[in-house]
């Protein structure tokens, strides 16, 4: 929070999510996991970057006397509630998220701004979760949608910043970029 206050940044983004509901116990890591953690199993990872609600309320309050806003993307339906009860302006919807139809449904209930990021979507998975979205409350003029890689880090042969472009012509919304790739030539 510190180092993206003093930078001029105006968000900084967290992740809220419980374990338990992205993992089974045995879930195993994917390769980049593999050589990044030495956590067992993908579950056990994610236990140890869990946050709870105190630690989110007191990282609210934190960003809001930094004067930069506070983001966190829920990953699951009480995580949505949580944020929203927190007073969150925004939700970004997590990639994997996407084809969530459930999830798609509360979001787009509270009315707020919607960054959507794309990961392995496909072009046609994103229109019908703008769709989703639109017939639930949100209208397109409050989603923006982040073209994303979904592999960590992101070889620059991968990255195509040019799907910006097609996904603004062809779904008619504010696009963006979420980067993973190494360094900042990207961004």
């Amino acid at each position: 929070v510190d180092k993206a206050s003093q930078i001029g940044a105006d968000i900084i983004k967290f992740q809220t999510f419980q374990a338990t509901k992205l993992a089974t116990k045995n879930s195993p890591k994917a390769a980049y996991m593999k050589k990044l953690t030495k956590n067992k199993t993908q579950h056990e990872m994610l236990k140890k970057l869990e946050l709870g609600n105190e630690e989110f309320i007191r990282l609210k309050h934190y960003c809001i006397s930094k004067k930069i806003e506070f983001l966190s993307s829920g990953f699951d339906e009480d995580s949505l509630y949580f944020l929203k009860r927190l007073g969150q302006k925004r939700f970004k919807i997590p990639s994997g998220e996407i084809n969530n139809l459930p999830y798609l449904k509360t979001v787009s209930r509270f009315n707020s701004d919607i960054i959507l990021s794309t990961g392995m979507s496909s072009l046609q998975e994103v229109s019908q979760a703008i769709k989703v979205l639109n017939k639930y409350g949100t209208s397109k003029k409050k989603i923006t949608v982040l073209h994303c890689n979904s592999q960590y880090p992101t070889p620059f042969s991968d990255v195509n910043l040019k799907a910006m472009v097609s996904i603004k012509q062809k779904l008619k919304v504010k696009v963006g970029y979420s980067d993973h790739t190494n360094g900042i030539e990207a961004a």
